[in-house]
């Protein structure tokens, strides 16, 4: 067996997203305004930072302000669209109703934000980190936990590169690299591989409610010139989800005539035939979509989960020797759909804290500086007001619910508390039998407004060496042939938005269970949703995947 060289920092940070790179950001500034050195490293593992990067993406700057207060002077992409029109689509099969925004609490308004690329935006937060010292290795997926014999975490592993699928070495097989730290950040994003397993084995979350989330299917288009209004923003609910789903559209107007068109699932629902990539494309043949899009072409494809559990989802953030931030602990405002101002925020707390206790000395234990930091900022306020929005929708349905939800935000927002927090239900306990549900209709694609899924990822730009092992793994392999395609009739096939799990030879009485994984763009809907937890997500060779210029 190959020896593993180790590498030695100060802090080593998974993850290239906003969270992580604003953490290293931070570090490296608290270090130079000391006088003092920090080594600092970020793993990403994608090909390229913001190649696995996906957000609708209307981002408000709060947090970037805090990171870097000059940002718009420096050049940053961001900069270029602030939000001008904010309007809210209320959708019946055919007709549109705009909610008046005299009866939305003034946080949902987006005064002050920005539409864009949260991609481009990691991009340059890259360009920033570097030019501060931050070491930034994409392509190397960090795939295994390191611990100290006292169990405190001691760093990650990167994955081998070059095993073929039978596990064998291939003749270009190198073996991982250690990164050793004195803390390490887990930034993965929503259901990141080694948090949740973090979260396993410190019991992080023993206090919390479960996770939830919902999957976003996201396009950009090309529109007509004159249907193209920098700025504009549109969110909608209704159409076509009914009584037994919840979700909502978005259509940010964006830079070079571009919109970013997309459609959330929440993946709570209880129909089994639900596909959240074709309620995305039925979303857009209702006519006030269709019309924008036509004469239009689509540019881009991809799909990615957002966390929807709010506050009471958030797990313990610190562990002996690390942090969990941004999306892997899950700061997403779900009515604002905002993730990126938390997620930054969530790091600089992180950073603050972890820069104070290696200066006096500390390492490898519990960041408690972190989550008190965190119960006193504005993101927990923020986290707060709006808590029991998304179990009121859950609960009572998209129309009682969001009214019920929007008096909850009043109340909250004029500092009337609710005395209840509500609970949530694992999204992978809500699915019906198949005999209980009737299969929704669905639009055949026409390849112009609608499309397929193998055609979708083919626009994420998705590829991996196919000859690796595969990396949607099963704890039983029996599972989806034995239960859930009788019980459930295979929902894996529908709630993937790229077509890797399909059921062959079911008409003649042998179905097999089959994993296209060279299709998958990392979405993490599979290891959610499945009903018995037996789709184990991990890390497949680093710079595998999507590969997305601007999403």
């Amino acid at each position: 067996m190959s020896e593993r060289e180790s590498m030695p920092y100060d802090v080593v940070i998974v993850g290239a997203g906003p969270a992580g790179l604003s953490a290293a950001i931070r570090l490296k500034q608290l270090a130079a305004d000391a006088g003092t050195e920090l080594s600092v490293c970020v793993l990403e593992k994608g090909s390229e930072v913001g190649a696995h990067i996906l957000s609708g993406a209307v981002i408000d700057p709060r947090g970037l302000d805090e990171l870097i207060p000059d940002w718009r002077e420096k050049g940053c992409p961001l900069a270029e669209v602030p939000v001008t029109e904010n309007l809210h689509w209320v959708l019946t099969a055919r007709r549109k109703f705009n909610l008046p925004h005299l009866w939305t609490p003034p946080f949902l308004h987006n005064k002050g934000t920005y539409t864009g690329s949260l991609g481009n935006l990691c991009r340059w937060l890259a360009g920033q980190a570097e030019e501060l010292g931050v070491e930034i290795f994409p392509g190397f997926a960090a795939a295994e936990i390191l611990f100290h014999d006292d169990g405190r975490v001691k760093g990650v592993a990167t994955g081998d590169m070059g095993v073929a699928r039978d596990g064998t070495h291939k003749p270009d097989y190198q073996p991982g690299l250690e990164l050793h730290a004195k803390y390490t950040f887990f930034a993965e994003g929503v259901r990141g591989h080694l948090s949740k397993e973090i979260i396993r084995l410190f019991d992080l979350a023993r206090d919390s409610q479960p996770q939830v989330y919902g999957l976003g299917v996201k396009e950009l288009w090309d529109i007509a010139p004159e249907k193209h209004h920098p700025g504009r923003v549109i969110h909608t609910q209704g159409f076509p989800l009914g009584d037994d789903a919840n979700g909502g559209g978005w259509i940010y107007h964006q830079a070079n005539g571009q919109v970013s068109i997309g459609f959330v699932t929440w993946l709570g629902y209880t129909n089994p035939y639900i596909s959240p990539f074709q309620e995305m494309q039925k979303w857009k043949t209702h006519p006030a979509v269709a019309e924008l899009l036509e004469g239009g072409k689509r540019i881009s494809y991809g799909a990615r989960v957002i966390n929807d559990g709010g506050l009471q989802s958030i797990p313990k953030l610190v562990f002996p020797g690390g942090a969990l931030i941004g999306c892997s602990a899950g700061f997403l405002n779900v009515p604002r759909i905002k993730g990126t101002h938390g997620a930054q925020k969530s790091a600089i707390m992180a950073a603050e804290a972890t820069f104070a206790a290696i200066q006096a000395g500390r390492e490898g234990d519990e960041l408690t500086a972190y989550p008190q930091a965190f119960e006193a900022s504005w993101l927990y306020k923020e986290l707060s007001t709006v808590r029991n929005v998304v179990p009121l929708v859950k609960k009572f349905g998209d129309f009682i619910g969001s009214g019920l939800s929007g008096i909850a935000m009043w109340m909250e927002h004029f500092g009337l508390k609710w005395p209840i927090t509500m609970k949530h239900k694992p999204d992978h306990e809500t699915l019906w039998r198949k005999d209980l549900v009737t299969p929704p209709l669905y639009p055949k694609p026409d390849g112009v407004l609608t499309f397929d899924r193998l055609s979708s990822v083919f626009l994420s730009n998705t590829n991996h060496e196919e000859d690796q092992p595969v990396h949607l793994t099963l704890r039983d392999p029996d599972i989806p042939v034995s239960y859930n395609l009788p019980l459930y009739d295979g929902p894996s096939q529908r709630y993937c938005p790229a077509g890797v799990y399909e059921f062959v030879g079911v008409d003649t009485g042998d179905p097999k269970f089959v994993i296209n994984a060279q299709n998958c763009v990392h979405c993490k809907t599979c290891d959610i949703k499945d009903p018995t937890q037996n789709i184990n997500w991990v890390v497949p060779e680093g710079g595998g995947g999507p590969n997305y210029p601007n999403m």
